[in-house]
């Protein structure tokens, strides 16, 4: 089984352009992201794929893997699908270029639902992390999941799900981290499905396998972290850093 990471990187994000390029810790964020992935010594190969030529001369100037993409994609699964289509791989895992402080242990996890997955009955594997402050989960920047008694995903939503309407009942929340594996042939019939409604609506390009049938395994995690959205997070994570 051939397994690479693939580390979508978009110059211009909406919230917070330029983050990736950002100092943390003496070097930018997406390069801190890629050493980090490659340390972890999980995958057969690691790539950047980019649409900003600083990113791609960044990561290529420390002697590391990148490509540039063709077309201009609007979710990172799109730009990740462009580099993989003629490439000879069964998992795919998508490393969010704002997540420097990925680890072995949850990558290690979402690799195993695939090697323990026979029937193949698993399209792609997430993660997702246990939260309790009511901020957070009010918060539409992080998004939540819900799941049924295996794991899998029944939604996501930027808002809180479940809706504590009966307050006396306990429910978990859990926030959805953007890292994901996939079979490739998954991966390629997202590349190739237009978005429908609810997708739109979110803006959760995840919604989108849910909507036309596929099985996301989720795989709780303890590891938090910080993903660099706005410039606050990025104060955060170099606090964490040092």
């Amino acid at each position: 089984m051939k397994i690479i990471a693939m580390i979508p990187a978009r110059y211009k994000a909406s919230r917070f352009p330029a983050k990736l390029m950002q100092d943390l810790g003496g070097k930018p964020v997406i390069t801190r992201t890629y050493e980090a992935t490659v340390s972890t010594n999980l995958f057969d190969d690691v790539i950047v794929v980019t649409d900003s030529d600083i990113i791609y001369n960044e990561i290529v100037g420390i002697g590391g893997k990148a490509v540039m993409s063709k077309k201009e994609h609007e979710c990172g699964s799109d730009r990740i699908a462009e580099a993989i289509e003629f490439m000879d791989i069964d998992i795919v895992v998508n490393v969010q270029g704002d997540e420097p402080f990925t680890e072995v242990e949850s990558l290690q996890k979402l690799i195993d639902v695939f090697k323990t997955d026979n029937e193949k009955a698993i399209d792609l594997a997430s993660l997702m992390v246990h939260i309790t402050d009511e901020d957070e989960i009010k918060n539409p920047n992080t998004v939540k999941v819900i799941v049924d008694q295996q794991n899998f995903a029944l939604y996501f939503s930027r808002s809180p799900i479940p809706y504590p309407r009966d307050k006396e009942i306990s429910v978990k929340y859990y926030k959805h981290k953007g890292v994901y594996a996939f079979r490739k042939d998954a991966l390629m019939d997202f590349y190739r499905l237009p978005m429908l409604s609810l997708e739109a609506s979110e803006k959760i390009e995840c919604i989108r396998y849910l909507e036309y049938g596929k099985r996301i395994k989720m795989v709780e995690t303890h590891v938090q972290g910080v993903e660099i959205d706005t410039p606050e997070d990025l104060e955060r994570a170099k606090k964490l850093w040092k």
